[in-house]
């Protein structure tokens, strides 16, 4: 799966909307959509929070609309079908859930049919539980997308007799695949493989905040009770995360380990030299498929503080990948930024960025591919 940025045209739901985009990239969306059906990708959009169609004020829910119409857009110039979703919450209370809800399910029905067979809505963290959501998928028919986090933060509220319509006990706490099996019931064959989004807390933020990167195992213990569904990740490093989680349930090799390790290791050195020993020696046994285990070293090193002496030496391997080759001045200039860097007169990402350039002038894809210039 694939999530599209809103902002892949500029202004697309105002400015760009007289503009003839479809027409002008049309090849490229061709070539780009034949790409998705070919291999069985599947994408998505996710509208933003000012995308509120259930607004009181006339001309928000207009402008909305439009914002709607601008991405249906794209997946219809990719030739994508239905199950290609447009994912968006229910918007705003304004003092009285029963009526928003109720204007939602008007506004929707004034939606184009293209951008209704696309619409899947999901339960949020602060207004609308997973209750009020399988309410109006019930009276619409729209597909619900469950949400781990927005449920643990805005759990479903079961004191309200007249939404027994679910047929639950009234339990707030209720296991996250009660809902997952409940919202399956909403999905059609049009809409394709049931999708959820799955984010783990950042702990050092406002609840809700999804969190940098996801760790392995609070992912295991979920994924395990798990269905055969589609899980959408919501987090800071993106594919760094889904990338881990599809290494850690399913066996791919000991070389799509090593390959992974290649693009994490200066990164680890850096923090913690233990672990990156520790994962070296733990890929030598070349029988084994020990995800598990290294995502776990990977994830305890990049929790520690960058250490002084472990960055300069994590930069000076990757200098040796164009110290022989390098001019005069980019030795110089690697060499006044590593000493400014020691002498606590320039920051770690100086020297980084010194040594990012040389990777990409001389095409050290192995450096350019890694995660050292991101982490």
């Amino acid at each position: 799966m694939f999530r599209i940025s809103s902002d892949l045209i500029p202004f697309g739901s105002s400015a760009a909307m007289d503009l003839a985009w479809p027409e002008h990239f049309a090849a490229d969306l061709e070539r780009i959509g034949e790409k998705i059906r070919s291999s069985g990708l599947r994408v998505s959009m996710h509208p933003g929070q000012y995308t509120v169609i259930n607004s009181p004020d006339p001309e928000v829910a207009r402008r909305a609309a439009l914002d709607l119409e601008y991405h249906n857009l794209p997946l219809d110039s990719l030739r994508l079908g239905p199950e290609h979703k447009i994912i968006l919450h229910l918007g705003g209370v304004y003092g009285d859930k029963d009526t928003a809800k109720e204007r939602f399910i008007k506004r929707w029905q004034d939606l184009s049919p293209a951008i209704r067979s696309r619409l899947v809505i999901e339960n949020d963290d602060r207004l609308f539980t997973i209750r009020d959501v399988f309410d109006v998928s019930s009276r619409t028919g729209i597909p619900v997308v469950y949400d781990n986090l927005h449920n643990a933060i805005n759990p479903a509220d079961t004191s309200r007799p007249d939404l027994d319509w679910i047929n639950l006990a009234a339990d707030t706490s209720r296991p996250d695949l009660d809902w997952i099996n409940l919202a399956a019931d909403t999905w059609q064959p049009a809409d394709g493989r049931q999708k959820i989004h799955y984010s783990q807390q950042d702990p050092d933020k406002r609840p809700g905040a999804h969190s940098s990167t996801i760790a392995v195992l609070p992912f295991l213990d979920f994924y395990e009770k798990l269905p055969d569904i589609d899980i959408m990740l919501e987090v800071k490093d993106k594919n760094l995360s889904a990338l881990k989680c599809i290494n850690c349930i399913s066996n791919r090799g000991i070389s799509a380990l090593e390959a992974e390790w290649g693009r994490y290791k200066y990164s680890v050195l850096e923090h913690a030299p233990a672990a990156y020993q520790a994962v070296r020696q733990l890929l030598k046994d070349k029988r084994s498929y020990p995800a598990i285990e290294m995502y776990l070293l990977i994830e305890i090193a990049l929790a520690k503080e960058v250490q002084l002496g472990s960055a300069v030496t994590a930069a000076q391997h990757v200098w040796g990948y164009f110290c022989k080759q390098a001019s005069p001045a980019e030795k110089s200039r690697w060499e006044t930024a590593l000493k400014k860097y020691i002498n606590g007169a320039a920051s770690l990402g100086s020297v980084k960025s010194v040594l990012q350039k040389l990777a990409f002038k001389y095409d050290e894809d192995y450096l350019n591919y890694s995660y050292y210039f991101e982490l």
